[in-house]
């Protein structure tokens, strides 16, 4: 097992890449890459980074020149011949062949775009434009470099025995959730914790630590470098992204109505069993549900990214029943904000009622508040989203208004069009 405290003491991180593979990146983003070359090739986009934690001041923390130096990195990377094998030849969720040969012969001759970088503020303006399947996987890569050279601008400040308390008490901290999380039966979880994670060596050693202290109850991890690495299952299916742009190009208000559902219709002809989990939330869980085609409610489950997440999964189950479903054979998978508490919380609420599935994020692999002094390794709320399709603006409500996204009349439009009324704001937890 890695050293990690004596590794960043004695290289200060030179010997690692922060990104160091193409697949160092979410089982869902290949997905729904996959979805996009075969649907939206053409779309061009622009991806922007977006930090809501306005008091985490990034570019007076991060040297530019680091930040530069790793995403010129990124772009030199290329798929290698054992991870282009182990896209081809695997199987994910019991399909072989998940991954077509028309999209694999894309993929293994890409490089990633140019980017575009200035400090503005106190922050990075870091943007990407592009073909929609080349610029989206930019996403999962710039959210891990900056928030991994965040925490390398604090780790850089300390001595060799401070890092090691440092992560000794980390370790500790995360094994005494372990350990909590092992007295739940039934128990079904997986890392969720790429793109806001401390390191990518403390991530790996988060899923072993979990792999060890769970067993079956870890079902696997979304970053496909270390499910290939730790021979664990990639878990993933599709994000708020995708009915975003399809949103953004509609030509008329009937065209946005349908858009999240022409979104899964496409998915649908792709995929089957637990890849069909409904993503509700970008334009309000309760009007989707709503205005949702009968055969959606013969997919296999929900996800529930924001808003209250009880309130989310009563929604559920009551939409299930009214559609003639039995909820007890439907999948709930909570994956806003979660911690082992909430985790313990929500399991007793829906167990029995739904099978409950938890995607465990940054608490997970960024846990280091109180650790430090000033909290300054404190995980912060950053995100990097797709901001305008064919030079439309993009826009994302979601169930929590504080993380709605978007030019303010476009916002009032999508609400007018999509039936979205009062919300309660939430603080957004990372």
């Amino acid at each position: 097992m890695v050293d990690i405290a004596t590794r960043v003491h004695n290289h200060k991180w030179k010997i690692d890449p922060i990104v160091r593979s193409l697949i160092d990146t979410d089982f869902y983003k290949l997905l729904m890459c996959q979805s996009v070359f075969r649907n939206k090739a053409d779309t061009q986009v622009s991806f922007s980074l977006i930090n809501r934690s306005k008091s985490v001041r990034l570019a007076e923390l991060v040297d530019e020149g680091e930040l530069r130096e790793q995403l010129d990195h990124i772009r030199s990377l290329s798929l290698s011949r054992g991870e282009s094998t182990w896209m081809r030849g695997n199987t994910f969720y019991g399909k072989r062949q998940m991954f077509t040969p028309e999209f694999m012969d894309w993929f293994e001759t890409l490089r990633l775009p140019p980017y575009h970088l200035e400090k503005r503020d106190g922050q990075y303006e870091l943007t990407f434009e592009g073909s929609w399947p080349e610029v989206m996987l930019w996403e999962i890569p710039a959210l891990a470099v900056l928030m991994e050279l965040r925490s390398r601008a604090v780790l850089n400040t300390m001595k060799k025995f401070e890092l090691q308390v440092l992560y000794a008490r980390a370790m500790t901290k995360l094994w005494e959730k372990v350990e909590k999380l092992r007295d739940i039966p039934d128990l079904r979880i997986a890392d969720f914790g790429t793109r806001r994670r401390h390191s990518f060596l403390w991530q790996d050693w988060c899923v072993q630590a979990m792999t060890e202290g769970l067993g079956d109850a870890f079902v696997g991890t979304s970053n496909c470098l270390i499910a290939k690495n730790r021979d664990l299952a990639a878990i993933g299916t599709n994000a708020h992204e995708l009915p975003m742009v399809y949103a953004a190009l509609a030509e008329d208000d009937a065209a946005l109505k349908r858009a999240p559902y022409d979104v899964l219709s496409d998915w649908h002809e792709e995929h089957d069993g637990n890849l069909r989990i409904i993503l509700p939330d970008t334009y309000g869980t309760e009007g989707f549900l709503r205005d949702a085609p009968d055969w959606l409610a013969g997919w296999t489950g929900i996800r529930i990214d924001s808003g209250d997440p009880a309130t989310g999964a009563e929604t559920a189950i009551r939409w299930w029943k009214e559609r003639g479903e039995d909820p007890r054979e439907k999948m709930v998978i909570f994956s806003d904000g979660l911690d082992v508490d909430k985790i313990i919380t929500l399991h007793k609420q829906f167990s029995g009622r739904v099978r409950c599935s938890f995607g465990w994020g940054t608490l997970l692999t960024n846990d280091f508040r109180g650790l430090t002094s000033d909290d300054a390794l404190a995980p912060f709320s950053l995100v990097c989203k797709a901001v305008s399709a064919n030079g439309r603006p993009t826009v994302k409500l979601s169930d929590n208004p504080r993380k709605a996204m978007g030019p303010a009349d476009e916002i009032a439009r999508y609400k007018r069009v999509f039936g979205v009324g009062e919300q309660e704001a939430l603080d957004v937890v990372v």
